[in-house]
């Protein structure tokens, strides 16, 4: 095959239609939600924080690919977060393993569609209704490179092949690297880091063979978890920019003994365990 072609997909280019995550996307759920998920991430996180030079920079007019690593669960989260506060104007599209996605179904509605892991059939599937996606300069597809959970160390980070055929499919789209982390740094809650890399034009991609296609967006999105990593290790929230908010403090005993404390001062309480904010 030539360089910088994709061969057919089967059935056509368009999704089945009650599995098409266009048309079964709801605004008004996907409000609903973005709040859910912002209460649940304040109850169990610190904060999510960005470094300066990690904010995205998004060409308007031009479908958008965010590919990240795939560290934990909460990725899901940072996925929701990200997108309607850095994106609000841009509706954004997840895959999800199809088997994980059965105990989900709301997630149909704000998005989310399945995909069948290991399979052929599946993996055209995925092709079909990221091309639909992406048809749309206005739409954002968000995904974990290396479909499957890897550890923020390994190197090479592997991306999965269909990563590859993505330029293919939506020649005017740009690929954004995100690099996601998640760190205990002073306080009981870990903290979430994110930081997108330079954008990559679909173009300059398909310049390229599919397998250093893949190497290229390998390297592009492991430079961008290092230089994150780099800021995590100084421990410092103030060469971040704080995007949500979550709770401070160590809770339980611990904190109501500093409030004590501060009551019988008459001092003002701050409930973090070191002030290093």
């Amino acid at each position: 095959m030539p360089r910088g072609e994709a061969g057919p997909l089967p059935g056509g280019g368009a999704p089945p239609p009650a599995e098409d995550p266009v048309a079964l996307r709801s605004p008004r759920l996907l409000a609903f939600f973005d709040r859910a998920f912002t209460r649940f991430f304040a109850r169990h996180m610190r904060a999510l924080r960005l470094p300066p030079w990690g904010f995205p920079e998004a060409p308007r007019g031009a479908p958008l690919v965010v590919l990240a690593n795939h560290p934990s669960w909460w990725d899901g989260v940072a996925f929701m977060l990200l997108s309607r506060r850095l994106f609000p104007d841009r509706p954004a599209f997840i895959p999800m393993e199809a088997a994980a996605l059965s105990r989900y179904r709301f997630m149909r509605r704000i998005g989310v569609f399945g995909v069948e892991a290991g399979s052929r059939a599946g993996a055209a599937a995925f092709l079909r209704t990221a091309r639909h996606v992406l048809a749309a300069p206005e739409h954002m597809l968000w995904m974990n490179a290396p479909g499957r959970f890897c550890d923020v160390r390994e190197r090479p980070v592997p991306v999965a092949p269909g990563v590859a055929r993505l330029p293919e499919l939506a020649p005017g789209a740009v690929f954004l690297p995100l690099a996601l982390d998640y760190v205990f740094w002073s306080e009981r809650a870990p903290e979430m880091l994110a930081a997108f890399g330079p954008p990559l034009p679909a173009g300059a991609l398909l310049a390229l063979e599919r397998e250093a296609r893949g190497a290229h967006l390998a390297g592009a999105l492991a430079a961008t978890m290092d230089r994150l990593a780099a800021e995590a290790i100084t421990r410092d929230p103030a060469r971040f920019r704080t995007l949500v908010q979550g709770r401070e403090g160590m809770g339980g005993i611990y904190q109501a003994w500093g409030r004590l404390r501060a009551a019988l001062r008459g001092e003002r309480f701050d409930p973090r365990h070191l002030r290093d904010g």
